[in-house]
C-alpha cells in the first residue's frame, strides 16, 4: 500500500494543511530516503522522510501509511520520530539578526559588526579593545 508523500505528511500532522504540505515538498524542503521528493511520490512503510519546517529539521520513519488525516494519538503511532533533541539555550550559537524591514546596516552598524567578528577571530585575540576603534571618536572627527 502506498500513498502520496504530501498527503501522508498532512495525515500524520507534521504540517497544518494539505496545501502547506504540498508547498513544503515543492519548495524542496522534504527528502524521501535521502533524495529530493515530489508531492505525488508514493510513501511506503520503512521510508525515511526528512522535512524542514521553520528552524526545525525533522527526521521520521514511516511505520504506517495513512490516506486520511487522523487524531494526534493515532498519528504519533504512524511514524518513528528520529529527530535529535535541540541544543540547550546556553550551547546554541548566537547569530546577529536584524528586524525584518530594517534595511541595510548603516556605516555604524557595519563597524560594530566588524568589531564583533574581528574580536571573535583567532588572529585578533591579543588586540586591545582600544585598537578596534570607537564610533563616538569617529563621529567627532567628521
Amino acid at each position: 500500500m502506498a500513498d502520496r508523500l504530501d498527503a501522508w505528511i498532512w495525515a500524520v500532522r507534521l504540517v497544518k494543511s494539505r496545501s502547506a504540505a504540498t508547498a513544503l515538498v515543492r519548495a524542496g524542503h522534504v527528502r524521501l530516503n535521502g533524495e529530493r521528493a515530489k508531492a505525488a511520490q508514493p510513501v511506503k512503510i520503512g521510508d525515511e522522510v526528512r522535512l524542514r519546517t521553520g528552524d526545525v529539521n525533522r527526521i521520521v520513519v514511516v511505520r504506517q501509511v495513512l490516506a486520511k488525516r487522523v487524531g494526534a494519538p493515532q498519528a504519533a503511532v504512524a511514524y518513528d520520530d528520529l529527530t535529535p533533541a535541540p541544543l540547550p539555550p546556553e550551547e546554541r550559537v548566537l547569530v546577529a539578526t536584524r528586524e525584518r524591514g530594517a534595511g541595510r546596516p548603516t556605516k555604524r552598524d557595519r563597524r560594530a559588526i566588524d568589531r564583533l567578528t574581528a574580536a571573535g577571530s583567532a588572529g585578533d585575540v591579543d588586540q586591545p579593545a582600544e585598537a578596534l576603534g570607537n564610533d563616538d571618536e569617529v563621529a567627532r572627527r567628521r
